[in-house]
């Protein structure tokens, strides 16, 4: 890993961990590499920060450089939720409910997507 910063776990028993101005890399239980989410998805990062994982492991992933926050669902292609309102995304985390936390550093707040 080359500066890691935010790590969530996946329901699989594996992780994910986003690096520092790089990628987000997803491991296995065993802590072996599965996947990096750029190469998997083609998808250019800014600045990954806070990722969390929902029940049906998709992975969502806060960027600060790009203000925005995607899923990357397990198959398919990667959706943007939140494209705009946000000063500087960092943490995030997903509720049984259906909602998004984004922890704004920006604003100094919590926001909350449904």
């Amino acid at each position: 890993l080359q500066g890691p910063r935010y790590l969530s776990p996946a329901p699989s028993g594996g992780f994910v961990v986003s690096e520092e101005c790089g990628d987000v890399r997803v491991f296995t239980s065993s802590r072996k590499l599965l996947c990096s989410l750029g190469s998997r998805y083609g998808h250019r990062f800014g600045n990954p920060a806070g990722v969390c994982v929902d029940r049906d492991g998709s992975i969502m992933v806060a960027d600060e450089q790009r203000r925005t926050v995607h899923l990357f669902p397990d198959r398919g292609a990667p959706v943007c939720l939140v494209s705009r309102g946000l000063q500087r995304p960092a943490g995030v985390a997903c509720s049984s409910f259906g909602h998004l936390f984004v922890a704004d550093a920006g604003e100094n707040c919590v926001k909350v997507f449904k």
